[in-house]
This record gives structure tokens, sequence and C-alpha cells, in this order.
């Protein structure tokens, strides 16, 4: 089972010196600079070591695979490029399509391919996206998953049901569509979708 994500590369105490944030994020970023332009294959922990200027034993303290090193990575640009809408930037809904669309515009570039590949990967290793759900998607699922609650109780969304599978039906539904090429994939269409789903109340 794999843990959930959190401080720290594997969500457990580490003994020694702790982690420098300038260097873990020297790797973070030389990685997903790396899968972005090179590709997974040619990313090893060779390369990112080469690249970040960091030894493989630091690498390999810190991350307890490669697979999660990437996952990691990813989830570092992530939360730099599709950051969570705070509760001050408008109501639920308006939160909802703004992250949606701004998903939905993501996909189309070198984070969709990004995304894709390092779910592969995750797959190809251990057989299934269960640790790239638990080091990635499962805490920003429960946040937006939350949201749409807050909007289900104070009335500005209208659309019933668990919030789970509202959240579900508006992100599995880019996802999918992107994966098989199924067009569009657009801010508007994403924007489009939320309303549809979500039902907002004005």
């Amino acid at each position: 089972m794999a843990k959930s994500g959190g401080e720290g590369a594997d969500g457990a105490p580490r003994r020694g010196r702790p982690r420098s944030i300038e260097t873990s994020n020297a790797i973070l970023e030389s990685a997903y600079a790396l899968m972005a332009a090179t590709g997974l294959a040619a990313t090893t922990i060779d390369a990112v070591a080469r690249h970040s200027s960091v030894s493989k034993m630091t690498i390999y303290k810190w991350w307890p695979s490669r697979e999660a090193l990437l996952i990691d990575a990813f989830l570092h640009h992530a939360a730099q490029m599709l950051p969570l809408p705070p509760a001050s930037s408008g109501t639920p809904a308006a939160r909802a399509r703004r992250h949606a669309a701004a998903y939905a515009d993501a996909l189309q570039g070198e984070f969709g391919k990004v995304q894709l590949a390092v779910i592969s990967e995750c797959i190809s290793k251990t057989g299934s996206a269960e640790l790239f759900y638990a080091r990635y998607l499962q805490f920003r699922r429960d946040a937006l998953v939350d949201m749409i609650a807050e909007g289900q109780k104070d009335g500005g969304i209208l659309a019933e049901g668990p919030p789970e599978d509202l959240y579900d039906a508006i992100y599995g539904s880019l996802f999918y569509r992107y994966v098989f090429g199924i067009t569009p994939i657009t801010p508007a269409y994403a924007r489009n979708l939320v309303d549809l789903v979500l039902r907002p109340n004005g």
C-alpha cells in the first residue's frame, strides 16, 4: 500500500541532517525539465544528478524510488502551474470554473504529456497508478471536493450527490478526453462542463 503524500519524500521521518529546500527544489526542477525535454526513459537518477549538480547518494536518500521522484517532480511543477484556488478568490463555483479551465489549458502543453507519462510509468512499474494517487492526486482531489461541498452547503452549487462524484465527473471527463484525443479540451469547454455538472446558482 502506497503511503499518502505529505512533507518528506515518503511520509516517513528521516534521521540525519534535515533536507535542504534549495537542494530539493533543484532536484525536482531538474527531474521535471528532463521529463519535458527528453522523455521519461532518459530521466534517470544519473541524469537528474548531473543536471541538478546533486549527488546520486542524496537523491536516493530522499526518494525511495525513481517513480516517487518523478511524481514529486510533477507535483512540484503542478503546485506552481496549477495552484489550488484560495477561498478568497471567489465562490466555490467560480473557483471550480477557473481551476478546471486552467487544467484544460495545461493539458495541451508539456504538462499533459508529462502527467500521462508519469502515470504510465507507475502502472508499468507497480501494476497500478496508486502511487500517483497517493503522492499527487489525493491531496488535490480532497481540497477540491471540500470546495464543492462548501458550495453545496451554502447554496451556490445546486447539483446534488456526493461532491466526490461531481469532482470525478469534471476532472475524469477532461482527462478521459485528453487520453483518447477527443476534442475539444479547451478552457471554454471546461468552464461549460463545470456549469453542466455543478449547476451554479446564478
